[in-house]
């Protein structure tokens, strides 16, 4: 089962083994929580055919799936800090009972506040239940149902944030200050620093049961223990147990690949906020870490490493087998233990003597089966992401929109190593940027690539089978544009991973078949690379150039009147014929007029028309909706001077003909430079993988190459070779996702070198 597909993803902490030994074990944590209900040593398992199949001397897991009867490890810290926090606030000396604090409580109106995820919330239920005292939970809004039912299972009070973990600790922390209530929360910042400790010191209960339980099961000393992080208050506690010993294990955290807060903040050197998005892994699923835990985990831990969603899955499913009914946070170290590359393991020192304990914080619980990131063939991933649906949600769609798709190559980004970045001005409609870091001094790519796609309803046959038949992958979006963004994905990561000098960076934005607020989200976020490849279908052929449009309505203005009084009347829709005359005469002159050498001639059309109330009057209005095609040129002003031109003619000519012109969406035609780098380094790298010079072509239609080319970023198109973009049946050949991705990777060594 071991999966050595997955990249290196550790990173080894250069400041480890500067821990003071100072630290010391306060018996009396121990000795509270054997007071409270329901308490015995949770068991140590050995997992011997994972130890064989992986060549080491012995792998266990500490199984926290239940205690006290909570899922989760959790009620250790939560019980202690809430035990010291109410009898503090009380005034009742630390040697109180938990019956007396009981009856004190019972007695008062005590409130408790928490944030969470999961575990934590619980916990703080329950242990507020055991009191007597009242608990609101503040928790964001993605938090699965059955999470939410789990707690207020415990008696406590649901409060839902439209936000992330972050901004539901914000609100339980200014709620508890507006009611005088006690916070209880496993998360430290600047003046909040005590509590969060007191949770990390409630932790060390599990950690001496570890002392006694090893001696007889592993009987050798512990070389290594993995431990999950979300706010980093558990690998805290870990460390400065350990680091307390004589003989101190290497300690080796664990994070979701989305939600490596850790990692940034080591790397970094300071706490750092992260983009974090769904994750199956949700107690660890955190942008922030607690500040009281990062000094400790910046001089005690031997390294962090991730695992995706998909991997925790897996793991959970594995350690089934051994009796251990764990969720995917509680499985994650066996996945990391698992998905360590063999550099990896020599970097470590682990070995075949090697004894490692797992830390398993949490039991079986309800999730969505995640999907596999790991895939990193170009043409797989053009499956997986036909696979999602990702229509459009616009005015003229009643599509589901890009949450899921992009959680989706977040998540991938993530696993493969990059920065990820997440833009959603408009609620629902999500953007994802991933960069890739160079080596530095180089220049920087953009590979840019729209999720969405058009209606699925027009579909012929199963619009997300992403089947491969005929040498093609067909569904919904395969041509336009999933397979160029697979492409371009993969592409990144091969590129990155040959090392180059210049950032890579992927941009898979939202809405380009409606309003492309995406890519001007992206822009007005201040995104700029040096040049920039967007992989919309061209048949493997280098587009430098494609048509904008313009949008118009023509209000022509007549006067109501009842149909047997023409005297009173002015019939717009009678006027309007006149326009729509001289509109086609215009269009007509368009197509004689100096032509682009790729792209022809602008063009326009009639596309609406809509006017009139009932057959008995005379209209009093009449609306045109016009499209106008440019070629490059042909500005915003430059065609409504045309059209006025046209309308203010009729006008002079015509008695009481009287109009308004009203401007709609205006996308510039694009037209790259021939001459630039990047330009050149495509043709040329197009050329390598397909044996001889590509076509050169421009496209009848708009893309948002334009709008990078406005904001000065070089931009032209290369994608894949197929058909159906808005028909059918769509798809994309397999061949050309192929030569797109060597193209691609070509082009990034050779521009960001």
């Amino acid at each position: 089962m071991t999966r050595n597909i997955y990249p290196d993803r550790l990173f080894l902490n250069p400041t480890t083994d500067r821990f003071p030994t100072s630290a010391s074990i306060d018996p009396a944590i121990l000795l509270f929580h054997q007071t409270l209900p329901q308490y015995s040593q949770t068991p140590l398992v050995s997992l011997a055919g994972v130890a064989k199949e992986l060549g080491l001397g012995g792998v266990f897991v500490k199984d926290e799936t239940s205690r006290f009867g909570l899922p989760s490890f959790k009620i250790l810290g939560a019980s202690w800090a809430t035990f010291r926090v109410v009898t503090e606030a009380l005034g009742l000396p630390i040697e109180t009972s938990i019956e007396k604090l009981t009856q004190v409580t019972q007695s008062t109106s005590v409130k408790i506040f928490a944030a969470t995820e999961g575990n934590h919330g619980r916990a703080v239920a329950r242990m507020a239940a055991v009191i007597g005292a009242q608990a609101f939970i503040f928790v964001p809004k993605h938090v699965n149902h059955h999470i939410i039912g789990l707690i207020t299972g415990e008696g406590a009070n649901i409060e839902i944030i439209d936000g992330d973990y972050d901004q539901a600790v914000r609100a339980a922390a200014g709620r508890s200050k507006e009611e005088n209530g006690l916070l209880i929360q496993d998360t430290a910042w600047d003046g909040y620093e005590r509590i969060p400790q007191w949770i990390v010191d409630g932790y060390d209960t599990m950690l001496q049961e570890i002392d006694e339980q090893a001696p007889v099961i592993i009987q050798e000393p512990i070389d290594f223990i993995f431990v999950p992080v979300g706010v980093g208050s558990f690998a805290q506690a870990v460390v400065a147990h350990y680091k307390s010993l004589g003989h101190a294990p290497r300690i080796i955290a664990v994070e979701p690949d989305s939600a490596a807060c850790l990692k940034s903040s080591l790397q970094a050197g300071k706490v750092t906020t992260i983009s974090t998005g769904d994750s199956v892994m949700a107690g660890m699923n955190c942008a922030t870490m607690t500040t009281i835990a990062l000094p400790v985990l910046k001089a005690g831990l031997e390294a962090v490493t991730t695992v995706s969603d998909f991997e925790a899955h897996l793991a959970v499913q594995e350690l089934e087998v051994y009796g251990v009914r764990a969720g995917p946070c509680g499985a994650a170290t066996l996945a990391a233990l698992r998905s360590l590359t063999a550099k990896a393991r020599t970097n470590l020192g682990l070995g075949a003597r090697s004894n490692v304990v797992l830390l398993c914080s949490e039991g079986s619980r309800e999730y969505s089966t995640p999907r596999d990131v790991s895939v990193d063939d170009p043409v797989a991933l053009t499956q997986a992401l036909v696979r999602i649906n990702s229509s459009n949600p616009g005015p003229s769609s009643t599509g589901v929109g890009e949450k899921e798709i992009t959680e989706f190559v977040a998540a991938w980004l993530a696993h493969h190593g990059f920065e990820v970045h997440r833009l959603e001005k408009h609620p629902g409609r999500v953007s994802v940027v991933g960069v890739g870091r160079g080596s530095g001094g180089g220049r920087s790519l953009m590979f840019n690539g729209h999720v969405d796609t058009v209606t699925l309803d027009s579909y012929e046959g199963d619009p997300l089978s992403g089947h491969i038949r005929d040498g093609s992958v067909f569904g919904r979006g395969s041509f336009d544009m999933k397979a160029g963004l697979a492409a371009s994905m993969v592409a990144a990561v091969r590129a990155r991973s040959s090392g180059v000098r210049g950032d890579i960076i992927v941009a898979a934005v939202a809405d380009e078949e409606e309003g492309s607020t995406g890519t001007m989200e992206l822009l007005d976020a201040g995104w700029r690379a040096d040049g920039a490849v967007v992989s919309e279908p061209s048949h493997l052929e280098v587009t430098l150039s494609h048509r904008g449009f313009i949008w118009f309505d023509v209000d022509i203005i007549g006067k109501a009147a009842h149909g047997s009084r023409p005297e009173l009347g002015v019939d717009a829709i009678v006027y309007a014929g006149y326009f729509l005359v001289e509109l086609d005469n215009y269009a007509q002159e368009l197509a004689i007029r100096p032509r682009h050498p790729l792209l022809g001639a602008g063009t326009v059309h009639a596309s609406l028309i809509t006017g009139g109330e009932e057959r008995s009057s005379y209209p009093a209005l009449c609306t045109i909706s016009i499209e106008r095609r440019t070629v490059a040129g042909e500005t915003e002003l430059v065609v409504q001077e045309q059209l006025r031109t046209i309308l203010d003619a009729l006008a002079s000519r015509l008695p009481d003909f009287t109009y308004r012109l009203r401007t709609g969406l205006c996308r510039n035609a694009f037209q790259a430079d021939r001459e630039n780098v990047l330009t050149k380094i495509m043709l040329r790298e197009a050329e390598k993988t397909m044996g001889h010079p590509p076509v050169i072509r421009a496209e009848p239609f708009w893309t948002d190459a334009a709008l990078l080319a406005e904001k000065g970023i070089p931009a032209l198109l290369f994608g894949v070779d197929g058909g159906g973009a808005h028909a059918a049946t769509e798809w994309a050949t397999i061949d050309s996702i192929e030569k797109v991705t060597a193209t691609l990777v070509g082009v990034a060594q050779d521009f960001c070198r």
